[in-house]
């Protein structure tokens, strides 16, 4: 578009008019006097004044705003639509920000239902500055609908480094889902492409803004299936003005223990089934014990005593109240010293409430409650299940078979269980026992990512970190990779405790190009044959190309050479077998490169990327090597697929594949 366009040359002055508010906002706040006696309440207030300034930074290579919105009803007036926002020294609006009640036509007006408004426009950026505008006229429902190419652009920029909001380009299906209520648990059944792990992190930002007060005391937490995934996502919330959101792995969250590595495939299978809870409950309360005989309180002259059989029936009522084990524990003194006070009234004594908390600290009282209700250490308890088959079998009787205790036993036991090497199946019981013993506080929301990944016991870890708040659920089941990958959202939302929850299926994928999308669907009827077979919206259908070649590594370094001139991102994807392989090809050739995994993985030009760790990343351009070594790296052919289908679908603008061996038979030989 000219520069000198006069409606351009006007919104460039608005956008710098804007520029300059935020400063001074950003200044007036920076310049904010704190005057409080109490250091408590100092600290607290430069903490917000502190937040306060990171929410106004401003980004130049990010544009303030995005859109415009010009009401017709109930009265004419015009909006521009932002991340975040702004407005002058009278405190008029300068830029709304786009999770107000009054930005929802941007995203779901049309001319069938247009909401309100007279003209959509969409602004044009290159590096935060104006370059174009596009005018939707949705007066006329005749009208032929038009196409937007920034918005076709904005989709399809290229990108290198972490991932970035799409806060211009939600799409009425998605704006539908970051919109829902603090109160909604939402499933995403998200196919590649579909912006699913985008619309989670959006929703985060919208629930923060709406009910900023509730969540902000009750906390956001988005949990994410490895390191360099947490990197790749976490300038989004940031960018958006959102920095109270916290983020984990599931590894990190349930890290009660030093965690050495994973375990064999199929022991972590059954560490991870459901049925290992009833048998951890069953461990945890069988700690308890009934009274052999009565307690004996001295006291002054006295001795006070209650009988074993009352003594019993205190424990019992205990362990019937649902009361967690810790809970119990604190309780059992004071139920004791109670019935220690009642003699006392009953033989003319009047104590009060400070006869019986003395009572309940005694010597005798503490000790004859610590033989019936003693502690429990979650990492002990679980080490002595797994060493002692005598154990294991009681708790285990009627829930595992005689195979599967086998199985869970430890072929050498650890001298203590400070001294195992715990994996991520291990770590999970011991946070499941650690919930036993004292309940997991609760989130406000949770957003769960690549959540078809989990098996029932790590479902249950996130799910009890959430257990009074929602939940963002995101995945896609035809990407479960694990050996424990769950078979259905319904069996998964129960692991996590919110069976009443909404499921969403996106299908129209916004990032990978048609040509791609639609070979690696080939995968579906083996893979995932209920899902919907997804499709691409974009215009460009992308590059595909599939090549037998005499050396597949040497092919993809030159590959990789002849795309680094490109813009965007370049991923190059090989069985986690070739890794090593890999690395020396691209050294001895001088191509500079991260391995994903490393610190700087997503500031790369140019990772290569082990099959294994592909999941919810995204390149512009992507070579592929050996698919059918793809398959072969995991334990199971569906498992493989399913694998082979993550790393097809990584391609914004081209893929690549390269084969020394042959192709899956289910892709065929041609695109």
């Amino acid at each position: 578009m000219p520069p000198d366009d006069p409606i351009l040359s006007s919104e460039k002055d608005y956008l710098r008019t804007s520029r300059a508010a935020l400063a001074v906002m950003r200044q007036k706040t920076g310049s904010l006097e704190i005057a409080s006696a109490d250091p408590v309440n100092t600290e607290f207030l430069k903490a917000a004044i502190w937040r306060r300034m990171k929410e106004l930074e401003d980004d130049p290579d990010v544009p303030l705003f995005f859109g415009r919105l010009d009401y017709l009803e109930p009265a004419p007036e015009t909006f521009h639509i932002g991340r975040r926002h702004v407005n002058d020294d009278a405190g008029e609006p300068l830029v709304v920000d786009w999770r107000a009640e009054i930005s929802v036509p941007f995203y779901r007006a049309s001319r069938t239902e247009p909401m309100g408004i007279g003209v959509r426009r969409r602004f044009g950026f290159t590096h935060g500055e104006m370059t174009a505008f596009e005018d939707e006229d949705l007066t006329s429902p005749d009208a032929v609908e038009e196409h937007s190419d920034i918005l076709d652009a904005e989709i399809e920029r290229p990108r290198s480094g972490p991932m970035r909001d799409i806060v211009a380009t939600i799409q009425p299906e998605q704006d539908v889902i970051v919109r829902a209520g603090v109160e909604d648990t939402i499933c995403v059944q998200g196919a590649p492409g579909t912006g699913k792990t985008a619309v989670g992190l959006h929703r985060a930002a919208y629930l923060l803004y709406a009910y900023r007060d509730q969540l902000s005391r009750a906390g956001v937490l988005v949990v994410g299936p490895n390191a360099s995934f947490l990197r790749y996502i976490g300038d989004v919330l940031p960018a958006l003005g959102e920095i109270e959101a916290k983020q984990t792995t599931v590894e990190e969250m349930v890290a009660r223990v030093k965690i050495a590595g994973p375990g064999t495939a199929a022991v972590d299978v059954l560490k991870g089934d459901a049925r290992m809870a009833e048998v951890l409950r069953r461990a945890v309360w069988s700690q308890v014990q009934l009274p052999k005989e009565a307690l004996v309180v001295p006291r002054g002259s006295h001795r006070w005593r209650v009988p074993a059989y009352q003594a019993e029936e205190l424990v019992n009522e205990l362990r019937t109240r649902g009361v967690r084990y810790g809970a119990g524990r604190a309780m059992l003194p004071q139920r004791l010293a109670h019935a220690v006070l009642l003699r006392m009234e009953a033989a003319g004594d009047s104590p009060d409430d400070r006869v019986q908390d003395s009572v309940a600290r005694s010597r005798p009282v503490k000790q004859y409650a610590e033989a019936l209700w003693p502690a429990v250490d979650p990492a002990r308890l679980v080490f002595q299940l797994f060493t002692d088959a005598e154990l294991l079998a009681e708790h285990a009787d009627g829930i595992l078979t005689p195979e599967e205790q086998d199985q869970l036993r430890w072929e050498k036991a650890p001298r203590s269980a400070g001294a195992a090497k715990w994996s991520v199946a291990d770590a999970t019981l011991i946070d499941e026992v650690a919930d036993l013993v004292d309940r997991t506080p609760s989130l406000g929301h949770v957003v769960l990512d690549e959540a078809q990944d989990l098996s029932a016991m790590q479902l249950r870890a996130v799910g009890r970190r959430c257990s009074t708040g929602s939940m963002t659920v995101l995945g896609d089941i035809a990407q479960g990779t694990t050996p424990w990958a769950t078979p259905s959202w319904d069996e998964a939302l129960g692991h996590l405790g919110k069976t009443g929850a909404h499921t969403e299926e996106l299908t129209a994928g916004f990032r990978v190009p048609g040509q791609v999308i639609e070979y690696a669907a080939r995968l579906l009827p083996r893979i995932a044959p209920h899902l919907t077979p997804p499709t691409a919206v974009r215009r460009a259908r992308g590059e595909l190309a599939i090549t037998r070649v005499p050396d597949s590594l040497v092919a993809a370094v030159e590959t990789v050479l002849a795309v680094s001139d490109r813009p965007g991102s370049i991923g190059l994807i090989v069985p986690d077998a070739l890794v090593t392989k890999t690395r020396k090809a691209l050294q001895d050739k001088g191509v500079s490169f991260a391995v994903l995994g490393d610190e700087d993985d997503v500031e790369a030009h140019v990772d290569v990327v082990p099959a294994g760790l592909a999941k919810g990343l995204e390149f512009d351009h992507v070579v592929l090597v050996e698919p059918a070594g793809i398959v072969a790296g995991e334990a199971d052919e569906r498992t493989g697929l399913r694998r082979l289908y993550v790393c097809l679908t990584r391609a914004v603008t081209s893929l690549a594949v390269l084969h020394s061996e042959d192709l899956p038979a289910v892709l065929g030989d041609r695109p």
